[in-house]
């Protein structure tokens, strides 16, 4: 059973009560609506009216609820069983709008049905493909699902909208005083403060932002004039279908699919303070809850989803991931799509309070990614797969045109910084995986010093293998009380053969040599022996062997010795 962090104050299995759940969820919802750009985004590109946007929306709160329910359920293949709420995401914007722009909304939906097939499918494949997605390639990705959503949040800091291209120092302003409030309300506030940093720091920004008049009757006007009760238009505009951008779909779905991963894989290191490795089962079942909401995306008339980061960045900071506020999110979104009046009260969110609330939560994104890849050891291999990933998605950002010309099918991948760096990483991972030996040997000779030797052995493999160092450390510590005992002991006068084996669970080492066998003691010897009995030192010797593995055992064998130590990684 994973065990609770000490920084959490609901955990995954917790639950928080009704009140809190609801408070939560809208406080979710808050950082999500931010993504309600996107269906804007669209609309204006393919000639629609306000009305189609408002619908587009309302038809996102509905998919995304579903979908965000659906990844909280931790039974059966479908879901992570996390706090990961989905939404509207970049990943298929650049899909979307060819999509738009050739066929309307209607092949939009049907593309994204298709691509939400596609997602489901490739879910099933992620159980068998642990050694592609090492700790270093899932940490690079996390770190990139981070910053991705940095110049967004920049720009809303700086108070950058449609209607302002440069900075606002009003704006700005506001931006310093909720990110200030929502940083004092999680540092220095006392109890379930800290759960509700965000809400309460978004309240101090609209209080600060109708003091300087960002909130004027005109912005309360949308909320006002929008009806009470409608029932979202489900289907409306039907389904179509063009091979030409299957590709661009599926590259979008494999984007998505991809980030996902990185932010289940957050969500399994944030929930377990002993957490070691990404659980590929659990990443399968959140991608394919992933798939299953983009089929009915665009079965409802909705557009493409995937796992916010944001809102996984607000779980860490708040210190709340209880999948019980996945689903009370969920359900929220979902009657929202069916009171417009209520739903507008997130769309007129100023624009320097969403930049604000971005900025908080990707905070503790970034850090959980860097703290994902320091997990492990890293050599010159490791290095050159996280570094070289992160520089190439970063000049997606830093310079917005370099991949201008690219061919449409493959473009997705280069508009997202996120999307290149994780193509980048993947691809170089298997090509630095070869020539590394998962079973190497050491041959020491009797009557030198091998404690130097053993370190620089052991240290070099862990890093080509990206062993978790406190293991590498164990297991160095054994290898070297072995044959300093032996040698200390006369245990042989020819070599000793040391074999370590390394996978993603396991490190075996066999250290084979002719000779007088050791004995691994199960208990401690007596310390008043010690001066006393001559082989006390050569039992305490393998007592502490026996202790830093995880399971030791000696063989013999006409006078040729196996000491077999098994570390679980």
């Amino acid at each position: 059973m994973p065990r609770k962090p000490s920084n959490l104050i609901y955990g995954v299995d917790e639950n928080p009560g009704p009140i809190a759940l609801v408070l939560m969820g809208l406080q979710h919802i808050s950082l999500m609506s931010i993504a309600f750009i996107f269906p804007v985004i669209i609309i204006e590109a393919i000639g629609g009216n306000l009305e189609e946007a408002e619908g587009l929306i309302r038809m996102a709160m509905l998919a995304t609820g579903i979908g965000t329910i659906l990844q909280g359920i931790n039974r059966g293949p479908v879901g992570s069983g996390y706090l990961c709420p989905l939404l509207n995401g970049p990943a298929f914007l650049s899909a979307s709008l060819m999509a738009g722009k050739l066929g309307g909304l209607s092949l939009i939906f049907g593309m994204t049905a298709v691509a939400g097939v596609f997602e489901a499918f490739f879910s099933r494949l992620l159980s068998r493909m642990r050694a592609v997605f090492p700790a270093e390639v899932t940490g690079t990705i996390v770190t990139m699902v981070g910053i991705e959503v940095v110049p967004l949040s920049v720009r809303k800091f700086l108070g950058i909208d449609p209607t302002h291209s440069m900075p606002d120092s009003t704006a700005v302003l506001i931006a310093m005083i909720t990110l200030g409030a929502m940083a004092c309300f999680n540092v220095w506030g006392k109890g379930k403060l800290r759960l509700y940093s965000v809400l309460l720091g978004m309240i101090v920004g609209y209080a600060a932002s109708a003091m300087a008049g960002l909130l004027s009757p005109d912005t309360f006007r949308v909320m006002m004039e929008a009806p009470f009760f409608a029932l979202p238009a489900v289907g409306h505009y039907g389904f179509s279908f063009e091979w030409v951008l299957l590709v661009p779909f599926l590259v979008a779905a494999l984007s998505s699919a991809l980030k996902t991963m990185g932010d289940v894989t957050t969500c399994q290191k944030i929930n377990d303070a002993q957490w070691k490795r990404p659980d590929m089962v659990n990443i399968s079942g959140g991608v394919l809850a992933c798939g299953i909401s983009n089929i009915l995306s665009g079965m409802l008339g909705a557009l493409g989803q995937s796992v916010s980061s944001s809102n996984i960045g607000l779980s860490i900071a708040t210190g709340a991931t209880s999948r019980r506020i996945a689903y009370s999110t969920g359900i929220i979104l979902i009657l929202l799509a069916f009171f417009p009046k209520f739903a507008s009260i997130f769309v007129i969110m100023p624009t320097p309070i969403m930049g604000a609330s971005l900025i908080f939560a990707v905070s503790f994104m970034i850090l959980a990614g860097l703290q994902i890849i320091m997990s492990r050891m890293i050599d010159a291999r490791k290095t050159f797969v996280i570094g070289i990933s992160i520089i190439f998605g970063l000049s997606v950002e830093f310079a917005p045109g370099l991949y201008r010309d690219v061919h449409p099918w493959i473009k997705p991948i280069f508009s997202s910084s996120l999307s290149l760096a994780t193509i980048c990483a993947v691809v170089l991972n298997l090509i630095f995986r070869i020539g590394i030996a998962k079973t190497t040997s050491l041959v020491l000779t009797p009557g030198e010093n091998p404690s130097e030797d053993i370190d620089h052995f052991m240290e070099e493999q862990g890093r080509a293998w990206g062993a978790r160092s406190e293991v590498i450390y164990k297991a160095k510590a054994a290898m070297i009380e072995f044959y300093e005992a032996a040698a200390e002991s006369a245990l042989t006068r020819k070599p000793v053969t040391m074999t370590a084996r390394f996978d993603e669970f396991n490190l075996d080492v066999d250290m084979d040599y002719e000779g007088k066998p050791i004995e691994l003691a199960a208990s401690r010897p007596d310390a008043r022996n010690l001066l006393t009995d001559p082989d006390a030192p050569l039992k305490l010797a393998g007592y502490m062997i026996r202790s830093l593995a995880d399971h030791a055992a000696m063989e013999s064998v006409a006078g040729r010795n196996r000491v077999h130590l098994h570390f679980n990684h």
